[in-house]
């Protein structure tokens, strides 16, 4: 009975669970993305750096991951890069003192924090001049100094709660001295960028008895003040102010872990840090991992010949489609079991004029699908975040599907064709959830892929060694073939998205070695296994060939490690 309600429910799903199905499946999702997402551009707008600065959320404990756009975590040479000839100045009070030493540790990690000091220089290597200057309170003294700077960043207002005890009227006078301060700031965004830090959270039972009057109501009455006057500071178009509440909201999860309750941990403070960087030098710099505030490149000149190329291709393939210029094959009846079409018994129909066209129609659709989710800012993105539920659930989906296709194999040999291509697409299938779920960060599943990738690679080695034992095909008709059908897709990619070939780095890998078997296959004495058959002591031949492409590679390995080295 078992066995009988498994043959009807695999017939049941191969009858409605078809690939052409799935594609229109596919489609239907791709589209409602599309309106999803361009609805929330719409409504939410559809600058990403604002995004960056504005909210976000943890994935996890350490990782900040900003609304609709991937945050890059920027190492000392690219702050370097950035920040060379530029000036960095740091006005408030203790707590923007200790996001200035984070600022200053992202090019120099092993900078230490000097104390309580309230006026700091530091001159980098020459080329990186950061300032910190103390000013708790927004007034005149203030205003006096930020005339000569071309990138600041501000925040102050926790020393007027503290000394006036959050009365009304110092409020008031906070916002009458912003507001004369924000015309300066308006004006020094307009050569430079300038960040106003909204005030974190503190842990009010933590603080201490001189602290207690700082309380978070109080904040918030003084964050509303300042995005009020700075948002308001400029009457045509948006501020040149541009204000940070994205550490705000980090802080509002870790402010816990302070130790007084006033000052925030080093990971969000590395967080705002962070935030800053992204802000300042993603659009100079373009990291492929942090999209945020960063506009659509602008085509090149070999991307924009090959749209015209896919849309030129497309125009002709409706003109012939429309003119019925075209040959129909006859109807082939679905084979609901195997999902094969049934061969006829006749010969082959020949391929109308328009199904070249066609073709090249449907791989210009695929590619400005990859360039709408990879290059273009019409999808919102996410860091990848492991979670076991993320990679186990999708891949016990694909087993249990895969039971309702299997399929009898008339092949009896051990690594038959069509037992290694089942091998490869299982493979497949786990890497593709891999990478997808961002399962790298997890060191078993790592591992485990790790061996699925070698076991790929030996796949396609074995393949081809089979072929050219087997066949004793080397000419160049077969290597063309072989190169045309494992590079095809990934130059077409290269072009499209503007990457370099070893961006795609495992099909140069499969390159490199199909040449290398081809090679040692090829050259004299070419063996075979006719030759074999004839005279075992071939077979030492072989072996002596396969030692030697061995001790070559080991040669090769070993003198890269060596120029590394040195």
């Amino acid at each position: 009975m078992a066995i009988l309600a498994y043959s009807l429910g695999k017939r049941e799903i191969n009858q409605h669970f078809t690939i052409k199905n799935a594609k229109l499946i596919s489609f239907v999702l791709v589209v409602l993305l599309l309106v999803f997402h361009g609805a929330l551009r719409h409504y939410d707008g559809g600058d990403s750096c604002e995004w960056l600065l504005s909210t976000g959320r943890y994935l996890g404990e350490n990782v900040w991951q900003p609304y609709g756009c991937m945050m890059h975590k920027y190492k000392s040479t690219e702050a370097k890069t950035c920040l060379a000839e530029k000036r960095v100045a740091f006005v408030g009070d203790s707590r923007i003192r200790q996001l200035f030493y984070s600022f200053v540790k992202v090019i120099e990690p092993d900078r230490r924090e000097d104390g309580n000091k309230v006026e700091m220089f530091l001159k980098v290597n020459l080329s990186f001049i950061f300032d910190f200057l103390w000013y708790p309170e927004a007034n005149n003294s203030m205003k006096e100094r930020l005339v000569s700077w071309i990138q600041v960043s501000l925040e102050s207002y926790l020393w007027s709660i503290k000394l006036h005890g959050g009365s009304s009227e110092t409020l008031q006078q906070y916002k009458v001295n912003l507001t004369a301060i924000a015309v300066h700031l308006e004006r020094l965004a307009e050569d430079g960028e300038v960040y106003w830090i909204l005030q974190d959270p503190v842990n009010e039972e933590a603080l201490s008895e001189n602290r207690k009057m700082i309380t978070n109501q109080q904040l918030e009455l003084y964050n509303e003040v300042a995005v009020g006057v700075l948002n308001g500071s400029k009457h045509v178009g948006r501020s040149g102010v541009k204000l940070v509440a994205a550490s705000r909201q980090a802080a509002l999860e870790t402010i816990t872990q302070s130790e007084d309750g006033l000052h925030l941990p080093e990971s969000t403070r590395k967080v705002g840090a962070m935030l800053l960087m992204n802000s300042a030098c993603n659009k100079l710099l373009r990291p492929i991992d942090g999209s945020c505030c960063q506009t659509l490149p602008p085509l090149n000149l070999l991307q924009k010949l090959t749209a015209c190329f896919f849309l030129g291709s497309a125009v002709v393939f409706a003109v012939l489609h429309f003119l019925g210029n075209n040959r129909h094959r006859r109807p082939v009846p679905t084979d609901v079991e195997s999902l094969e079409e049934k061969k006829p018994a006749s010969a082959a129909v020949p391929l109308g004029q328009k199904a070249p066209f066609q073709a090249l129609c449907r791989m210009g659709i695929i590619m400005g699908y990859f360039y709408l989710c990879d290059r273009a800012d019409v999808f919102m993105k996410e860091h990848k975040f492991y979670t076991h539920s993320a990679f186990f659930i999708p891949l016990i989906y694909i087993f249990v599907l895969g039971i309702f296709y299997s399929e009898n194999s008339k092949e009896t040999k051990l690594l038959n064709r069509e037992q290694t291509d089942e091998w490869k697409g299982w493979m497949q299938l786990v890497i593709l959830i891999y990478h997808i779920s961002g399962a790298s960060a997890f060191i078993p599943v790592y591992m485990h892929v790790r061996v699925l990738v070698a076991a790929y690679l030996f796949q396609t080695g074995y393949g081809h060694f089979s072929f050219f034992w087997l066949k004793g095909d080397f000419g160049l008709n077969r290597v063309c073939q072989v190169l045309f059908r494992l590079n095809f897709l990934v130059l077409v990619l290269c072009v499209v998205m503007d990457r370099p070939y070893q961006f795609y780095y495992f099909v140069p890998l499969v390159t490199f070695w199909f040449v290398i078997i081809y090679g040692t296959m090829a050259v004299w004495p070419q063996i075979l296994q006719k030759k074999t058959n004839s005279n075992r002591m071939w077979h030492l031949a072989v072996l002596a060939k396969l030692l030697g492409l061995l001790v070559f590679i080991c040669l090769f390995s070993f003198s890269q490690v060596g120029d590394l080295k040195l």
